[in-house]
């Protein structure tokens, strides 16, 4: 499995995870409760991914799937 292959609902998490990290850090958040445990429960489900357990080093893959889907911007398609 390639460094950058990662499956597609993990990507999907990720950039939920961004973009309700985005949308907390954001100047006078709506419904910071709500976004709160959003954040959580994406985190738990990022956190617990069996993906982890099939590569070497999951920290170094975990720092780059964050990178690609920050630089990314888009969710491939499932």
């Amino acid at each position: 499995m390639d460094a950058t292959d990662f499956p597609d609902d993990l990507v999907q998490v990720q950039h939920a995870w961004n973009a309700t990290y985005d949308a907390l850090a954001a100047p006078r958040p709506r419904d910071t409760t709500a976004l709160r445990r959003r954040l959580l429960r994406l985190s738990v489900r990022l956190c617990r991914h069996l993906h982890w357990k099939t590569v070497p080093s999951a920290s170094a893959a975990r720092t780059l799937l964050r990178q690609l889907t920050r630089a990314r911007g888009v969710v491939r398609a499932a």
